[in-house]
């Protein structure tokens, strides 16, 4: 009804932003404390759900000659083995199992998020600083175990100038400590951007629709970009599940091999 009044009275017919609205499912209070089961909380669960079911599913029959589910799996299986052992070491193998669920998990959810009346969650960014600061933390305390007090000499660049030193120093300590916002704004960033774009060339297409003859003819441009964008946001989905990925990566060669 109140979209319907803001048309009529020649307000933008879409809410660019409703689709990011967080509405509770099953409200819980405990202890005070919100925890309320919410849409958002749905869709990770349908996002869980759905990874889990498509790689038990396509790897059921494990044949020889596999099919087309199984081959799809084994590329994405192949493709993250290759990339945490290219980026991060044949050490940090034993991490390929949390790669692979990040990855799946992001990119499941960012495709999901792509259909009508689905939510994006990695459109959240609590939900992205959460997963940026699991990698943080885990990585952290990797290379205090593997390492202890010699972890930190990952702050400190051989070859650097002793005048110099102090300065490089807070620079990488800022660095290492800012890495869950920047992993986690990118991913949220880019998923926000996109989805907005789309819904605002979404009410274009309806706002000429209104106009008759002519802007049905008007709406064809609007409509060939949303086209164009839903490829682009594909593109995106898959890029940025990939990015965060080979970042995690990035960051396991470092708790690893601090000095390389």
């Amino acid at each position: 009804m109140a979209a319907a009044a803001e048309h009529a009275q020649g307000g933008f017919p879409v809410d660019p932003l409703h689709q990011f609205v967080v509405n509770k499912i099953i409200p819980l209070q405990v202890g005070g404390i919100d925890v309320s089961f919410t849409n958002s909380s749905l869709w990770m669960v349908i996002t869980a759900l759905a990874v889990t079911g498509f790689t038990i599913f396509a790897m059921g029959r494990r044949a020889v000659v596999p099919g087309r589910l199984q081959s799809t799996v084994e590329l994405f299986y192949e493709f993250i083995h290759d990339m945490v052992r290219d980026n991060a070491g044949h050490d940090a193998m034993r991490f390929f199992p949390f790669v692979f669920t990040l990855f799946m998990f992001i990119f499941f959810a960012n495709m999901i998020g792509l259909f009508p009346y689905a939510f994006t969650v990695t459109s959240h960014i609590i939900v992205t600083f959460v997963l940026a600061m699991t990698v943080f933390l885990g990585v952290t305390l990797t290379g205090l175990y593997l390492h202890g007090f010699k972890f930190f000499g990952l702050f400190v660049p051989s070859g650097v100038p002793i005048v110099l030193l102090p300065l490089v120093v807070a620079i990488e300590v800022i660095s290492y400590f800012s890495r869950p916002i920047s992993h986690s704004v990118r991913l949220f960033a880019n998923m926000l951007a996109g989805h907005i774009t789309l819904k605002v060339f979404a009410g274009f297409v309806i706002s000429f629709t209104t106009m008759g003859a002519a802007g049905w003819a008007g709406a064809v441009l609007p409509f060939a970009m949303i086209v164009a964008l839903t490829a682009l946001e594909i593109l995106v989905a898959a890029l940025q599940a990939y990015v965060f990925a080979i970042l995690t990566c990035m960051y396991l060669r470092d708790a690893i091999h601090p000095g390389h």
